[in-house]
């Protein structure tokens, strides 16, 4: 079976549907053998920047996300043979030759559309035409199956929930000396609550930054430190004014994008990771930090506490005195920070991106009938 994976937003965009691709192409080529997996990779990709795996790399003109794409890619696709299509970026090409699978991560352009910008509502709103076009369906989580059916009719029996992994690079430093050398080289405090994710409207920062205003006077100096790690993206401006405005210049360090190495070094430095999204699919971050032994404080969204089940605290988004509770409570009681770690090193080990790959791989069979 020649399966075509488009990967073409690895050039254009950073954050979980990227990473998601990365992970699947460093992994499939292990759990498929017999099979040839044809990454599809935009020309303006550099080889330097191409993940790791044993699949064959084909450059296509068309870019993500254009006006053209659906006239364009299909055309680009015709001579490439492939038996199954896997669209992870929610919309395949409409008319093809091939079987297609399309993943879809959440339904935020349907649910909040206040927190999208005009040309991703544009975008995203096929993917009702998508779900009725595939031939094959992935969720990334049994929230997303649901909201699929509640929005969209899809039957769930045509949808399967595949979670996404761990990356093994996030797991607990024993090497204490080291982290404390990246923060000092870095000019971070020893030890910070952290918040990772791209600075946009559905993250709520808003909810952060108002329970870190409310907890700072209960907090000792070191716990009043929080570490925002990620692009800004839109809107980040309304953000920054209410920053400004409940004078958090002393509490708050913008560290902007990481790398994944990075990364690891943030999460493990953190006394607490702080998740306060009004929305997500999946939840990429927390996990990776309860790999790394960090607790996490994290939204009561549905996505979120299936993903995490009981190894988080919970909070209302849209309550920030509730999330300042919880801080000041986790900040105050070590055998519950003892707890919140022994419980998500646990509840993170369960999410392997082989097992995501090997799933995913059937999906692929059945779409293709092979």
């Amino acid at each position: 079976m020649r399966i075509g994976i488009d990967a073409r937003l690895l050039a254009y965009q950073r954050g979980g549907t990227s990473t998601y691709i990365r992970r699947l192409l460093e992994r499939l080529g292990s759990v498929a053998p017999g099979h040839q997996v044809v990454a599809l990779k935009s020309r303006k990709q550099a080889a330097s920047e191409l993940p790791h795996g044993r699949v064959e790399w084909r450059s296509l003109w068309t870019p993500p996300h254009h006006a053209l794409e659906q006239l364009a890619l299909p055309l680009e696709l015709l001579p490439l043979s492939l038996d199954v299509l896997h669209s992870p970026d929610f919309i395949p090409p409409f008319y093809r030759r091939c079987p297609s699978v399309i993943t879809v991560h959440d339904l935020s352009f349907y649910l909040f559309p206040e927190t999208k910008t005009e040309d991703a509502l544009s975008y995203y709103r096929q993917t009702e035409r998508a779900v009725n076009n595939a031939e094959g369906i992935i969720a990334v989580s049994e929230t997303t199956r649901q909201d699929l059916q509640r929005v969209m009719g899809v039957r769930p029996s045509r949808v399967e929930v595949i979670y996404h992994g761990v990356d093994e690079q996030y797991h607990v430093l024993e090497d204490r000396a080291a982290v404390a050398s990246f923060c000092r080289a870095r000019g971070l405090p020893d030890s910070f609550m952290l918040w990772v994710g791209t600075l946009e409207p559905r993250k709520n920062l808003e909810c952060l930054f108002h329970a870190l205003a409310l907890a700072s006077p209960k907090l000792s100096r070191e716990k009043q430190r929080l570490v925002v790690v990620g692009p800004m993206g839109w809107r980040f401006e309304e953000t920054q004014k209410l920053y400004e405005r409940l004078g958090l210049k002393d509490r708050v360090i913008f560290f902007g994008p990481a790398e994944e190495d990075d990364l690891a070094l943030l999460y493990n430095a953190a006394w607490a990771f702080v998740f306060p999204s009004l929305y997500e699919g999946f939840g990429m971050p927390p996990l990776e930090a309860m790999a790394c032994g960090t607790p996490v404080l994290a939204s009561s969204t549905p996505a979120l506490q299936e993903v995490l089940g009981d190894a988080a605290l919970y909070f209302d988004p849209h309550q920030p005195q509730a999330l300042s509770d919880i801080i000041v409570r986790l900040a105050e009681d070590a055998e519950l920070t003892g707890s919140l770690r022994s419980a998500g090193l646990q509840r993170a080990q369960r999410f392997r991106w082989e097992d995501t790959a090997r799933r995913t791989l059937e999906v692929y069979r059945k779409a293709a009938g092979a």
